[in-house]
């Protein structure tokens, strides 16, 4: 009987996921920004038939300006919304006005056309990463999951190639006469952490620690 293995494919979540944003972030009061067009750019590559939709933006005289945005992969749609924020992360109206702090009065300036657009854009980016892309930076994390599960690159220690009557030599012959009260075993297995060495200068190195 034959059987046949299956393979698990991989899924848009999966696939968008392991994508490492890093690069293309900016930092700007405690917040994480993603390039847009990078982010649709590097959804495209993997996800050709993505679409997105820029709903309406909602406007409240208390609460102000609400973006919204809608993407569709593979059949699945999922909506965002993003409010519209000046650089101090405070909510912009149609009217500039002033909130009160410990430090005194600040200014919230009106938002403009410009400022509704790059919210719309940052709501895309947000939009996208309900699929998986770049969505540890939002959970504060620094590599995506398969990069943080990697196991650590450990770099080799380097080694001194050591021989008869060179530099080095003088140095283990005084090392071995001050330290001939810890034994062979224990005075090769300190110089192996430094040296390679061949059998004719382990057998030197012998006689040396067994010369009284």
């Amino acid at each position: 009987m034959t059987t046949t293995k299956t393979t698990k494919t991989e899924t848009t979540f999966e696939r968008l996921s392991e994508i490492n944003v890093n690069s293309k972030v900016e930092k700007k009061n405690n917040l994480t920004y993603l390039s847009w067009a990078w982010a649709w750019s590097e959804v495209k590559k993997a996800c050709p038939d993505a679409t997105y939709v820029m709903g309406d933006t909602d406007y409240d005289e208390a609460l102000g300006f609400m973006c919204h945005t809608s993407v569709t992969i593979d059949g699945e749609t999922l909506p965002m919304w993003l409010p519209v924020m000046d650089g101090a992360n405070k909510s912009m109206k149609k009217s500039a006005y002033t909130y009160t702090t410990k430090y005194g009065e600040k200014n919230v300036d009106a938002a403009t056309t410009f400022d509704i657009n790059k919210t719309m854009m940052r709501c895309l980016v947000k939009n996208l990463a309900m699929f998986g892309l770049g969505l540890y930076i939002y959970a504060g994390e620094d590599l995506p999951e398969n990069e943080v599960s990697a196991p650590p690159i450990v770099k080799a220690p380097a080694f001194t190639a050591l021989e008869k009557g060179d530099d080095n030599w003088k140095r283990v012959t005084e090392y071995i006469k001050a330290n001939k009260a810890q034994g062979r075993d224990s005075i090769q297995a300190a110089l192996k952490t430094k040296y390679t060495m061949t059998a004719d200068v382990i057998a030197a190195l012998d006689k040396l620690i067994a010369a009284k």
